[in-house]
């Protein structure tokens, strides 16, 4: 299923550049990179790979934190690669505060993890939860990506960031702990605050 969507996402990507193409009369050009050759796509499939083996419970604040914990540390891992082969201050500077912060939620769900047993059995959460992943791994095969490690961050953080603050709505509807929850409101709040900044870079600095 992984190479249909990836060969969709070519399709999509060949019609879209053909289109800007055919828009500017071959003044501007859009560079691609393949997903596999990318480090960048690199972590984020190897993040999805690891959630889809998650020992599951069905008690969502239980796979809510496990769940989180993994999403967390992909994202740590595409910020310290940022970090160390990026050129923009901008974004270092966002990839370390995705550091900093995402180090500090991690501790919260461990800290939470550590006490926590199973008591609540819903498999509506887990359904939708599966639903969710299914969904960012589409969407991260359709992404343009390029090469550029600034770019290509900010452009995969942003669904990577839409893909948490879904599983924190979903944790805010159907979970139970109230530590949780003031975690899940702070994610939800913190990241699409980031996701605007990242939306704002990649408008002003589109590759010609």
């Amino acid at each position: 299923m992984k190479t249909t969507y990836r060969m969709l996402g070519l399709a999509v990507l060949m019609a879209f550049t053909t289109a800007c193409s055919d828009d500017n009369d071959g003044d501007d050009k859009i560079t691609i990179q393949a997903h596999d050759q990318n480090q960048m796509m690199t972590v984020m499939h190897d993040m999805m790979a690891e959630m889809e083996t998650m020992k599951v419970t069905q008690d969502p604040d239980i796979d809510y934190a496990t769940m989180m914990k993994m999403h967390h540390m992909g994202a740590i891992e595409m910020a310290e690669l940022e970090l160390k082969s990026g050129s923009n201050s901008e974004m270092k500077a966002m990839a370390q505060a995705i550091i900093d912060a995402q180090q500090k939620e991690i501790a919260t769900l461990d800290s939470f993890l550590a006490s926590a047993t199973p008591t609540t059995m819903n498999m509506e959460f887990h359904m939708k939860m599966m639903e969710g992943m299914e969904r960012m791994e589409k969407q991260s095969d359709l992404q343009i990506i390029n090469g550029s490690i600034d770019q290509d961050f900010a452009t995969l953080m942003i669904g990577h960031h839409q893909s948490a603050t879904e599983m924190a709505q979903m944790q805010l509807l159907m979970g139970k702990s109230a530590q949780l929850k003031t975690l899940s409101t702070m994610i939800i709040e913190e990241q699409n605050k980031e996701i605007a900044a990242f939306q704002a870079f990649l408008l002003a600095n589109r590759s010609k």
